[in-house]
């Protein structure tokens, strides 16, 4: 068990779950924005949902106006995913990630370094962030495409065989 696994998380829709729920799986946590320049990222992500989603990964987005970018209603922003990108993984409610009222997730997820050392704020939207079913988090920047080799590498050597 991990210490992410109590936290509380609202679907898109409503519906309460924790991060446990996910826990036996390869998670990547994203920080959405549908008028985003990064929002073709929402691509790839789908991508990595079709591809690795039946062998123990799962790509969960959450929603943010943090940096001005997010649609206004959880109706609009589940049309968008889902009438643009084709988006079949969970979208999360709308969240902050970085400040005062930012979400338990991301408090507990910022404390992890990227490749450069650096822990901290959520810089951008589309900032990822691995987490391993035991609980190990890796961080990778906004510009980091989803379907780079060392997110690849890590959800593929975190899978079960």
């Amino acid at each position: 068990m991990s210490e992410l696994d109590p936290i509380d998380l609202t679907t898109l829709r409503g519906e309460a779950t924790t991060f446990g729920a996910y826990s036996d799986k390869v998670v990547l946590v994203v920080n959405v924005a549908s008028r985003c320049g990064l929002a073709p990222q929402y691509e790839k992500l789908e991508e990595l949902q079709r591809t690795y989603g039946e062998r123990g990964f799962t790509v969960l987005g959450f929603p943010s106006n943090q940096f001005l970018q997010e649609l206004g209603s959880a109706e609009a922003i589940d049309e968008y995913c889902s009438a643009t990108w084709g988006v079949t993984f969970p979208m999360m409610e709308k969240v902050r990630v970085n400040g005062r009222s930012e979400h338990p997730l991301y408090t507990e997820l910022k404390k992890t370094a990227d490749a450069d050392g650096k822990a901290g704020k959520v810089k951008w939207n589309f900032e990822k962030f691995v987490i391993t079913p035991g609980g190990a988090v890796h961080r990778f920047r906004p510009t980091t495409e989803p379907d780079a080799p060392e997110i690849v590498s890590l959800i593929e050597s975190s899978l079960p065989a």
